[in-house]
């Protein structure tokens, strides 16, 4: 009789430690398929913007600078302002007043923005003092602002006209695309959302420092056309350093 008692509490206890095996394994299971489930989450999560990027630019393909965006009349007349600044070099993080809302030329850091990338976002655009350095270079900036940055449709035309002009073997695509934000300075005159610059020495060749003008151009909304005349009027030749990147 004592051994049958035995015999039916091991019978017991085993089938409470194989209940508990088993509850140890499913248990191991459910965590392996939630770790399995938050690494594709995190996988997808790093892939949907390019692969959205990449989506949306199919639209732009087959179209012209100049037939991305708004129309030319998105912009007002091009206007310009004396320049100063050339070899005016200062160490990065040095502080620098700029009188206009954004600047085509002036006072700038002694190491410009690389010319591979073409369109920043506020969390990894240049310090300001960069950008005019490459002002000086021949470069063309499309500064926009926060409504801009804001607008999903505006963005995916920014990216449209960024990609029709990479490259860095030719310096007629001397381009960048850059927000302007609020700790930068005063918002567009006009309450405009684009802004065109350049950092013109009075025409190509021409080489008299009182010569040199910054050009200013104001839109309400990124305009390919607007933009791919005005970078034709003001070449990068038309700059007070244009063989340099």
């Amino acid at each position: 009789m004592a051994k049958k008692e035995r015999t039916d509490r091991q019978a017991v206890i085993d089938s409470i430690r194989n209940k508990q095996k088993g509850a140890e394994k499913r248990r191991g299971f459910a965590i392996v398929g939630v770790c399995l489930t938050i690494a594709l989450l995190i996988v997808a999560a790093a892939a949907y913007q390019p692969i959205k990027d990449w989506y949306d630019l199919r639209a732009f393909s087959s179209k012209s600078l100049d037939e991305i965006g708004a129309s030319a009349e998105a912009c007002s007349e091009v206007t310009t302002k004396k320049a100063n600044g050339t070899q005016d070099h200062v160490p990065p993080g040095t502080p620098i007043a700029y009188e206009d809302s954004p600047p085509a030329f002036g006072q700038h850091y002694d190491a410009p923005a690389t010319m591979e990338r073409k369109l920043y976002a506020a969390s990894d655009r240049p310090d300001v003092g960069e950008l005019v350095h490459n002002l000086e270079h021949g470069y063309t900036i499309l500064w926009y602002d926060k409504t801009v940055a804001a607008d999903d449709a505006m963005m995916d035309d920014l990216r449209g006209i960024a990609d029709k002009l990479q490259g860095t073997s030719n310096f007629r695509d001397k381009f960048i695309a850059a927000p302007w934000t609020s700790e930068d300075g005063e918002p567009f005159p006009g309450g405009e959302h684009v802004a065109l610059t350049h950092w013109s020495v009075g025409g190509a060749g021409e080489t008299a420092p009182d010569k040199q003008v910054g050009v200013f151009q104001y839109c309400s909304a990124p305009s390919g056309a607007a933009l791919d005349d005005f970078m034709k009027k003001y070449p990068y030749l038309d700059s007070p350093e244009p063989g340099a990147a």
